[in-house]
């Protein structure tokens, strides 16, 4: 080792001993030279470290806090399932749209679809339609105009099965990242070249360059999201709870708990110019969907805009009631026992097979293709709006009452 080279790593040393002042390297300062090896980044010799300032926005994403919760049906058990006892457990912080995917957003992947894939893969791309169809209603109009009719623009995208929900995601995740790269390639001018368009040519991937000087889309650079996805049924549910909005500050009890997404054991608001108002879009009873002509409550017969209604207190609406909404896990009924309690998710039939489940005798339903649904919709009763109810359909199948929404992992942080 040469002099000069020895000075330098005395002196980046001594600066690291002495935290340098700045204090200690973090994420978005690293520093300019290793704090392990003193090797100077961002040289032919030393290793790139890219320029990052935190995750980026994610469009129509909330911020859900994490932490300890107690998961489980807080309602009687009228369908005697005992399939979601309480329990507590952890959660992470992880992002949620504020509200349910809409007809314009499906209408916009439809669009990119047909332009980028295969006729094929569009046709599988699009939702079912004759869930409106019913042989004893005259549900007939909103087969053609629930969709595409512009009215409907904002009301909750229905007839995705879950496959579909997840190829939504997919596709969400590349065209967001996608415009992310182009500002990052244009210095954040509003001309994108984007993943589609542009041909890198090698470069080291690992590091997010290519020969050219532009960037890529790679984990280590920082600049484009998580993959959007289904929330897990865990994350869903502590969403759903909000509690944050019933606890002291400094106070590490869970004193209060809700058996909606809003205080109190009614369905009306309490408070208020709109006092005696519905808080979700439910079915009230036989027969009522909406009230009386001339004092209609909820006012929503079908489905509703999902703006409507007040937001719970992380701010997502319609967490009860307007659709159900599809989530990450297969169904099982001894989930609630056998998930871990940090993130509890589950996946796979691991540890309650398939096999189980006389499926092929018609004595059960479960199978490895079935999902958890969650929260009520303009067709059920208020006890499936209360967060710890849960039931499940098979994967490929579509319903004009479930639908969906995004979530997104919170990487790099533990706030």
């Amino acid at each position: 080792m040469n002099f000069s080279k020895y000075l330098r790593f005395a002196v980046v040393g001594a600066c690291t001993l002495a935290a340098c002042k700045s204090g200690p390297p973090t994420a978005t300062k690293p520093g300019k030279y290793s704090s392990t090896t003193g090797i100077e980044y961002n040289t032919e010799e030393g290793m790139k470290v890219s320029d990052y300032q935190g995750i980026p926005d994610g469009p129509g994403l909330v911020f859900i806090e994490g932490g300890r919760t107690v998961l489980g049906s807080a309602e009687e058990d009228v369908a005697m399932t005992h399939d979601n006892l309480e329990r507590t457990v952890t959660l992470a912080s992880f992002y949620m749209d504020e509200a349910e995917v809409a007809n314009i957003h499906w209408l916009e992947y439809l669009h990119y679809v047909r332009k980028d894939s295969a006729e094929e893969f569009y046709m599988s791309a699009l939702p079912d339609t004759t869930v409106w169809a019913r042989e004893l209603s005259f549900n007939d109009p909103y087969v053609d105009y629930y969709l595409r009719y512009p009215g409907f623009r904002y009301f909750p995208v229905v007839g995705v099965s879950w496959l579909q929900a997840n190829d939504f995601c997919t596709w969400r995740t590349a065209k967001v990242n996608e415009g992310l790269a182009g500002e990052a390639d244009n210095g954040g001018s509003t001309k994108k070249k984007g993943l589609f368009s542009r041909k890198n040519k090698g470069g080291d991937a690992a590091e997010g360059t290519s020969d050219n000087g532009g960037n890529k889309i790679s984990i280590e650079n920082g600049n484009t999201l998580p993959n959007y996805r289904l929330p897990t049924e865990a994350e869903w549910e502590y969403a759903a709870q909000a509690l944050i909005g019933t606890q002291e500050t400094g106070n590490e009890n869970q004193e209060n708990k809700r058996i909606y997404p809003w205080d109190g054991r009614q369905v009306r608001n309490p408070y208020g110019k709109k006092q005696g108002q519905f808080l979700a879009n439910f079915k009230r009873g036989r027969g009522d969907y909406a009230g009386i002509a001339g004092s209609l409550n909820d006012g929503a017969m079908i489905t509703e805009y999902i703006y409507s209604y007040p937001p719970n207190d992380y701010g997502l609406y319609n967490m009860a009631g307007n659709v159900n909404e599809w989530v990450q896990d297969i169904y099982r009924p001894l989930s609630y026992e056998d998930v871990e309690d940090l993130n509890p998710f589950r996946r796979n039939g691991y540890l309650d097979p398939s096999e189980k489940y006389d499926k092929k005798g018609y004595q059960s339903l479960i199978d490895d293709h079935v999902r958890v649904y969650k929260g009520g919709s303009w067709r059920d009763v208020a006890y499936w709006l209360s967060p710890g109810t849960r039931r499940f359909m098979a994967e490929d199948s579509a319903t004009a009452t479930i639908g969906f929404r995004c979530a997104m992992i919170n990487a790099g942080s533990n706030r």
